[in-house]
């Protein structure tokens, strides 16, 4: 790595206002692209204060402040109304947005579906998904990223419903792309009215939801009148668990939410993840090259062999750094709270934004930069809490080592296969629209490495 380190590339990325955003323009900012609305001083500071509607809004990046939120602390820190209200009608009441008891009890039910004994059984359906889709894959110029949407959502039906995605796939895209069009972005009274008080946009986001939910009932009915013995993918690990404590299982409800939040949480997650890692690679050669190296002659199938894709791993790690799928996590303080000198009354609005964080000058040397070898095991390990794309503490994504595994997997496999170019000289910029999305999908030319 040493050899290349001099060429390292930097993404283009929105620039940062000079100073913190007036009212106005702070609320168009969060509407357009919430990446913009942190200034040039967030990169540098320990924390950022600010006043908004008469409550205060605080940025922080010091390690051991966001250790107390995240984890000493934690039960006096829910999510805001706005993140409530926007992801309730795609996720319903799992996992992702419960609280208190029936949080822990989700938790204690769902982690064991989702624990390392089970990642070889779900990284048989990632191959077996991935390698189909690349067989068929006749245009060596196309849009990359709706390939990757296409087969992540394959993946994430097969993975959980045993299931190809054909029947169903085009109707789940469009869903979801209407959610990201009308209802992802929050809006003023999103951000000032308790959930209690509904807006006629939660009307509209709940009319949604009915058809989202009715779409993901669907899919359970027709794989659930096909029993078997053995468990085969996610449904039947879930149908299957039981709470360690009360040996209770999932209701028919609670199964449909946990489906609809894996399902959203595994599908655009990865999808974003390796549509920025697939740019990144497209615009650094000569580390692609040094990526691909460690992958030949290497049989994708066998269990485990994502572990030993080192130089696959830090390239996806890197990419999660700059480009982190869920680019902010917002809390609100249930009752007053102490962070070092810092007193935050009741309603403080916490913001941890891993997209401020992971360019951080105190924590990255050449912060802007997409450099790897920042993650290989020779490196030094960042601080803990100054890298955490997939969230920390008791909530951490329950998800993180199916994510990390079909990360690895689909972009080994994509570059064992095949050199990443772009035809698309128009700069990508990074858009925050519920995960972190591109302005626009370039087209790619995909060249087989062994034709």
């Amino acid at each position: 790595m040493d050899t290349i380190a001099h060429r390292r590339f930097v993404p283009p990325v929105p620039a940062p206002p000079p100073a913190p955003l007036p009212m106005r323009q702070f609320l168009r900012a969060i509407r357009e692209n919430a990446l913009t609305i942190w200034p040039e001083q967030a990169y540098h500071d320990e924390m950022m204060v600010r006043q908004f509607f008469g409550r205060k809004n605080v940025l922080l990046n010091a390690p051991d402040a966001i250790h107390h939120v995240l984890v000493d602390n934690h039960a006096n820190y829910r999510r805001s109304a706005a993140s409530i209200r926007i992801l309730r009608p795609i996720t319903g009441d799992g996992l992702l947005l419960s609280m208190g008891e029936a949080w822990r009890l989700q938790r204690r039910t769902v982690a064991p579906a989702l624990g390392p004994r089970v990642i070889p059984l779900l990284c048989r359906h990632i191959m077996a998904a991935t390698q189909e889709a690349l067989d068929t894959l006749e245009q060596p110029c196309l849009d990359l990223l709706t390939f990757i949407q296409t087969l992540t959502l394959d993946i994430a039906g097969r993975s959980m419903f045993s299931l190809e995605t054909r029947q169903y796939g085009p109707e789940m895209r469009r869903l979801l792309t209407e959610f990201g069009e009308r209802f992802a972005q929050p809006r003023l009274f999103d951000m000032l009215l308790p959930t209690s008080v509904p807006t006629i946009l939660d009307w509209r986001r709940a009319r949604f939801s009915k058809r989202w939910m009715h779409l993901i009932e669907t899919m359970m009915q027709q794989r659930t009148g096909n029993p078997t013995e053995q468990p085969r993918d996610l449904l039947d690990l879930l149908l299957a668990a039981r709470d360690p404590e009360t040996g209770a299982g999932f209701s028919p409800t609670e199964l449909r939410d946990q489906v609809a939040t894996l399902l959203l949480a595994g599908h655009e997650t990865t999808a974003v993840t390796l549509f920025w890692a697939c740019l990144m690679l497209a615009n650094a050669g000569d580390m692609q090259d040094w990526m691909a190296e460690e992958l030949l002659s290497v049989d994708l199938t066998e269990d485990g062999v994502q572990a030993r894709l080192v130089r696959t791993r830090a390239v996806v790690n890197e990419t999660l750094r700059l480009f982190p799928a869920a680019f902010t996590l917002v809390r609100e303080a249930i009752l007053p709270d102490d962070i070092g000198k810092f007193q935050l009354p009741r309603g403080t609005v916490v913001m941890i934004a891993p997209f401020v964080l992971h360019r951080h000058h105190a924590f990255w040397s050449d912060p802007g930069a997409f450099d790897p070898s920042r993650f290989m095991p020779e490196a030094p390990p960042p601080p803990r809490f100054a890298f955490m794309p997939f969230g920390a503490g008791p909530r951490i994504c329950v998800g993180a080592q199916f994510a990390m595994a079909e990360a690895v997997l689909v972009l080994a496999a994509l570059a064992q296969r095949f050199h990443i170019a772009l035809r698309d000289t128009r700069p990508v910029l990074p858009v925050a629209v519920v995960t972190t999305q591109p302005d626009h999908a370039p087209l790619f030319q995909l060249t087989p490495r062994n034709p």
